[in-house]
């Protein structure tokens, strides 16, 4: 089985540039089509509460009950563009998202507040994630890391799952302090990283096959190990720089580093574990 663990889904399109079908072009059908062109059997949707889709997180949960063997959702709580953005309340707030949505997982784009995950009410946030069994998928920079390894080394049975390879860079200049940071956080069993946004990593973002991120996917499978990371299409957004096929060829081709037994878990099996246990 192969899973794309980050791809979105859309009433309306929200990015720029416009498109000339904005009620159709980011719908689930679209994604579907994409993923029977090369085989992928089920894509998580990350959900995002951003321009024109307020209403994103009960979209997703449509297209979970019209496609219920496809897609599984994990819902935008309290986001970085959120009125509720680190406020009160977010554990409650959690809670409701995940009963009202039947959640295994919940995504939470963070800003630079990074002393968020150690106050009162960041830890209670993610008390109330491990007691619902939730995987937590987070956007944040490599400076969110440390913070990230005392929070994941705290709730031990909880899930970090960090996207887009944690938002390295291939043009971070020697020594790579952010690169260090995020290989640091390797020795936390429970942090893993989706392997996604080449076009955000490369430093020429439709230089497809990425050659030039490939040997930051190898420190990445050399610390974390097949076992922790997770094949992404980052759809719809990776269409700006290339094809759906393209995002799944980048590790399942080009990353011939990688051993078959060890790339079917990164290509499905890890993420078909995770989600088996969640929830």
């Amino acid at each position: 089985m192969i899973i794309d663990c980050h791809s979105h889904a859309w009433d309306y399109w929200p990015y720029e540039p416009a498109v000339p079908d904005p009620e159709n072009r980011g719908r689930a059908e679209m994604l579907l089509h994409e993923m029977d062109l090369v085989g992928v059997d089920k894509a998580v949707l990350v959900c995002a509460r951003i321009d024109h889709n307020p209403g994103n997180n009960d979209y997703g949960a449509e297209c979970v009950r019209r496609y219920p063997d496809r897609f599984v959702q994990f819902a935008d709580v309290d986001c970085g563009w959120t009125d509720t953005y680190h406020t009160p309340g977010g554990a409650g707030r959690l809670a409701e998202a995940v009963e009202k949505y039947r959640l295994k997982g919940f995504t939470h784009y963070l800003r630079d507040d990074t002393d968020w995950f150690e106050s009162r009410e960041g830890l209670a946030f993610f008390e109330q994630a491990a007691e619902l069994n939730q995987i937590a998928s987070l956007a944040l920079s490599p400076a969110w890391m440390p913070a990230l390894r005392k929070l994941a080394r705290r709730f031990p049975d909880t899930p970090f799952l960090c996207h887009h390879m944690a938002s390295l860079k291939v043009g971070e200049p020697p020594p790579r302090p952010m690169l260090r940071e995020v290989l640091e956080s390797a020795d936390v069993p429970n942090i893993h990283i989706k392997l996604s946004g080449f076009q955000y990593t490369s430093e020429v973002a439709w230089e497809y096959p990425y050659s030039d991120c490939m040997w930051i996917v190898r420190k990445l499978y050399e610390y974390y190990g097949a076992d922790r990371l997770c094949w992404a299409s980052n759809y719809p957004p990776v269409a700006r720089a290339s094809t759906y096929q393209h995002s799944l060829e980048a590790v399942r081709t080009h990353c011939s580093f990688i051993a078959k037994a060890d790339m079917d878990l990164v290509l499905g099996g890890n993420m078909a574990r995770l989600l088996a246990a969640a929830g």
